[in-house]
């Protein structure tokens, strides 16, 4: 019976850890917008939640190992395991943006694309918590009886 109940809440979770990676990745590329030789990276943010659903993983901070770093002063920043892709750090799992323009210095950063991707991503992450906090909300007072 609680499965029934926090089943919707474990995919609007799983939803918004993978709003917060793509945040992520869409804001490293607008940080390197002006770094010679870039690619842009993203990820398929339906497929790779398609793919928590059908293992039914529900991700948490177990979920997120420390991705390894190049340089010992650089930061380890987390990556997202989904079945048996990693989203995150992990190049493997990131795909590479199309590049709409050549460009001298071979950046691959399309500054308008990505300023319209993070936009949209973050009203789509806003919304998911909206959700979340609307269920919560719901559930307590289901619970409490009023």
């Amino acid at each position: 019976m609680i499965n029934k109940m926090t089943g919707q809440l474990d995919f609007q979770g799983n939803a918004l850890l993978l709003r917060a990676e793509r945040q992520r990745a869409i804001a490293s590329n607008i940080a390197n917008a002006d770094t010679p030789g870039y690619t842009a990276r993203d990820f398929d943010f339906a497929s790779a939640l398609r793919e928590t659903m059908r293992t039914g993983a529900v991700l948490g901070q177990q979920d997120i190992p420390k991705a390894p770093v190049s340089h010992t002063g650089h930061v380890a920043l987390p990556t997202v395991q989904i079945g048996q892709a990693r989203i995150g750090n992990d190049p493997a799992a990131l795909g590479y943006t199309v590049q709409t323009q050549p460009t001298v210095d071979n950046n691959s950063v399309d500054l308008d694309r990505e300023r319209a991707n993070f936009v949209d991503n973050s009203v789509r992450y806003e919304a998911t918590l909206r959700f979340i906090n609307g269920s919560a909300k719901t559930m307590l007072s289901a619970i409490q009886g009023q």
